[in-house]
């Protein structure tokens, strides 16, 4: 802690400048072996979700609203990444996990500002699917390039905004006493339970802007999959309506793994699961989702694994020059 001298209530306090992270293990032996395991799974996280991007914008026949979310997804998921995983790694090789209060926020604000657009996004990929299975004629029209972009940027803009006004009054508040943070990350909860200040408001923020953007997506989620389920019982053939079910398998999954995950990690009693348990389900949440995602993808979508083949071929292929 750094003394810095405050006024609150006529009287001098000292302010913290400095967060202590717990992470994930204090055992020194464990930290060094999941060093590389973590490590691993970041640079995988980048390979998958980078490749994916280029394959979609290599590849002409995944010029589509689908693939053109799917790309921003990626996008996401490496800063997501990104702004957790390599300070947790390198803290496994530390002593002392310090990180400082403007680290800190800056650590919280674009993870936050990630998952509401994240959420956002797979709000925006449900409405493409039910354009494409309830809507196919229209298809074309109604998901032109100016839309698409417009969503995307919408996502963007407003998940910025929500970040930007659950950080600023959170990190406001005043923080004079304890300052270690019991997690690998700044994680809000714990460090509003830090603070000296009155929450109340802080956390009535959170909540507003968590309901608002992450139950908002989630309804506008629900709402399209209820009109695709509609549609396809309208279908009278048993193979469409198969077909038409496994265009949204991957973003089903998708969605399923990220709420319900993300429910697990904030909507639980505090009584209910350790310290320990909260720790691995945020790894789960923060650290493999971001992995997960691109697999699922290309793992269930033969459109993909076509053009990796037409990408592949067209490189190894190409004209040789003396």
């Amino acid at each position: 802690m750094s003394p810095i001298r405050s006024m609150e209530g006529e009287r001098n306090h000292t302010s913290v400048a400095m967060f202590v992270l717990l992470g994930l293990s204090d055992e020194k032996e464990l930290q060094l072996i999941l060093f590389p395991i973590f490590l691993g799974i970041y640079l995988l996280t980048l390979v998958w979700n980078v490749g994916l991007i280029i394959l979609i914008r290599m590849d002409s026949h995944l010029h589509t609203p689908m693939y053109f979310f799917l790309g921003f997804l990626s996008f996401i998921d490496i800063c997501y990444s990104s702004s957790t995983s390599p300070r947790m790694i390198s803290d496994f090789l530390r002593d002392k996990k310090m990180i400082s209060f403007i680290a800190c926020a800056t650590q919280y604000f674009v993870g936050s500002w990630m998952a509401q657009a994240e959420c956002c996004l797979l709000a925006a990929m449900a409405y493409d699917r039910y354009v494409a299975i309830g809507r196919p004629l229209q298809y074309s029209a109604v998901m032109g390039p100016g839309l698409c972009q417009k969503m995307v940027a919408g996502a963007y803009v407003s998940a910025f905004i929500g970040s930007l006004v659950q950080t600023v009054p959170c990190f406001h508040l005043y923080y004079c006493g304890p300052n270690t943070i019991h997690h690998f990350y700044c994680d809000i909860s714990h460090i509003i339970s830090l603070s000296c200040s009155n929450p109340f408001i802080s956390q009535m923020i959170l909540f507003l802007v968590a309901f608002f953007i992450g139950f908002g997506s989630f309804l506008v989620i629900l709402l399209s999959y209820g009109f695709i389920v509609a549609a396809i019982l309208k279908i009278s053939s048993v193979k469409c309506s198969a077909k038409a079910l496994n265009t949204c398998a991957s973003h089903l999954a998708v969605v399923t793994i990220f709420y319900g995950t993300g429910l697990s990690v904030y909507l639980h009693p505090s009584s209910s699961h350790s310290k320990k348990q909260d720790k691995v389900l945020a790894v789960f949440y923060v650290i493999f989702i971001p992995m997960l995602n691109p697999l699922i993808y290309s793992l269930r979508n033969k459109e993909i694994r076509e053009a990796l083949k037409r990408v592949v071929k067209r490189l190894t292929h190409l004209p040789q020059y003396e």
